[in-house]
């Protein structure tokens, strides 16, 4: 079988094309260009293009072909088919690469010696001569009524989110999302009625943190046909998000929007309007934020209204290893919710009552959670600054859980522990590869000996809560150590406390 690397060499047709002031216009044509997808490295562009005579089941009876162009000096060339590895009479289309772009996920089962009779998502492996045969995944219970399917990988490969005519549908396609768990892959969950509705949503994908969801619908209020929306996911459930956000009229139309996709820092889109055929690839330069931003707004008038002790909370986040500003959501969280996603250089600001006790989590992909507490019931202050640092998910990371605390003499947890404790599970689900070492300390205060054995069963301890909530215990080793190894002099109590902690260190990534 020629692979898409020596189909570069040999093939040469390709029509259709009108030439505009687009980047994509060596790619865009009479035919309909969908799902477009830029690998990890921005040198090739994946796109499904359908109906087109040189598809594998030719032009009339093909819903799509995988088609590929390459991005040269700058600039991206005419395409070439994707060759019959990853193309058949079905649709064919990418759902995602993983990060190193050396697996593609695939929106189709394959059978290479003949028809397929299952249906979900597949995978093939980079090759020195091009894409593998696809491997079938199987996800219980998956079906699709649909003619195609669209949908997208997370970062880690455990969360499938696509759109299908399935079990529970509220009309036509609706939106789904499969999480695979200790490799096994679950059952599908329909994302509730926030998301979808008695009409069509299609092209979903996901944000880097797998908290914001994109996708088309013909059934909310809109500028034309199918306009794109985002919205955020409220809690784990994957049933509980925000009101969905129209996109705006820069990227919608009274023409039909789908597939936005944030792929190798670029914003893509599929459009008809202005188009040289059916569908045609743009590129977005900006979007509204999701509609939560304009619920935190909402609560915060309501608080205005009948109680003006408000403080300005403001500062950064930035990376420990470079200094350099990020931009990372921030929780604010009491009995309210208070949401803000930092700039791109890591700046940020929020407004929050003075009567609350906060917990602060700060989170970004590939770096570790921080976990703070914050009283304002204690504070008179009209402003506060606040200055985050991330560690970046490396070996050797060495994370300090300073709200992990015991009892005096006690391998008993205070409830105070469990909120960060709780962060720790989340980073660790998160980062399915990760394994850490957990090391506990006291300071020097006591028999030596007592104080090693107390520093292990505190770590035992913690140990068990992480595996309880569904950590795999090989991920978690541990160890004592009891006031051998400490960070202050031990003459004071200040210089004490900060001897008694509990730490982890990443060992494997």
């Amino acid at each position: 079988m020629k692979s898409v690397f020596a189909l570069v060499i040999i093939f040469c047709g390709w029509s259709g094309y009108t030439q505009t002031a687009s980047p994509f216009a060596p790619v865009n044509s009479a035919y309909d260009e969908q799902n477009p997808l830029i690998s990890p490295d921005g040198k090739a562009l994946y796109f499904t293009v359908a109906n087109h005579p040189q598809n594998s089941a030719g032009k009339k009876e093909d819903l799509g072909d995988i088609w590929v162009s390459l991005n040269i000096a700058g600039k991206w060339q005419k395409p070439i088919h994707g060759g019959s590895d990853i193309n058949d009479g079905n649709y064919n289309g990418v759902a995602a690469f993983s990060p190193d772009g050396q697996t593609l996920f695939l929106l189709s089962h394959y059978n290479q010696s003949g028809n397929v009779a299952t249906q979900g998502l597949s995978y093939s492996m980079k090759t020195s001569s091009g894409w593998s045969a696809p491997k079938n995944i199987s996800i219980p219970y998956f079906l699709n009524r649909s003619s195609s399917l669209s949908g997208d990988v997370s970062l880690d490969g455990s969360i499938f989110v696509f759109s299908a005519e399935s079990y529970g549908t509220l009309g036509a396609e609706d939106i789904y999302v499969s999480i695979k768990v200790d490799d096994k892959w679950r059952e599908p969950i329909n994302l509730g009625g926030t998301i979808n509705s008695t009409f069509q949503e299609m092209s979903p994908t996901l944000s880097e943190d797998t908290k914001t969801i994109y996708f088309a619908s013909n059934g909310k209020k809109g500028f034309g046909s199918f306009d794109l929306f985002s919205s955020i996911r409220l809690d784990d459930t994957w049933k509980n998000w925000s009101v969905p956000t129209n996109l705006g009229d820069t990227i919608n139309s009274d023409g039909r929007e789908l597939y936005y996709r944030i792929t190798a820092g670029q914003k893509l889109f599929t459009t008809t309007r202005d188009s040289d055929g059916y569908g045609d690839i743009q590129q977005a330069k900006k979007i509204p934020l999701p509609q939560i931003d304009t619920l935190i707004k909402i609560v915060e008038n309501k608080y205005e209204q009948t109680n003006s002790n408000f403080i300005l909370i403001s500062g950064s986040v930035t990376s420990t290893k470079t200094g350099v500003g990020l931009g990372a959501k921030l929780r604010f969280k009491s009995d309210t919710v208070f949401t803000v996603i930092s700039s791109a250089n890591g700046k940020y600001s929020v407004k929050l009552p003075t009567t609350k006790l906060y917990t602060i989590e700060v989170e970004r992909p590939g770096f570790v959670n921080v976990l703070e507490k914050l009283d304002l019931q204690t504070l008179k202050l009209g402003s506060l600054v606040m200055n985050f640092k991330l560690q970046p998910i490396e070996v050797g990371t060495l994370v300090n859980l300073k709200s992990v605390l015991f009892s005096m003499g006690t391998t008993t947890l205070l409830e105070e522990s469990y909120p960060e404790l709780d962060a720790v599970i989340d980073f660790l689900k998160s980062n399915p590869k990760v394994e850490i070492e957990l090391a506990g300390h006291t300071d020097n205060r006591g028999d030596a000996k007592r104080n090693l054995e107390l520093s292990q069963q505190r770590v035992q301890t913690i140990k068990a809560y992480l595996t309880s909530k569904g950590i795999s215990a090989k991920r978690v080793k541990g160890r004592g150590f009891g006031g051998s190894k400490p960070i202050a002099l031990n003459d004071s109590e200040e210089a004490r406390r900060m001897n008694r902690r509990v730490e982890f260190s990443i060992i494997k990534n």
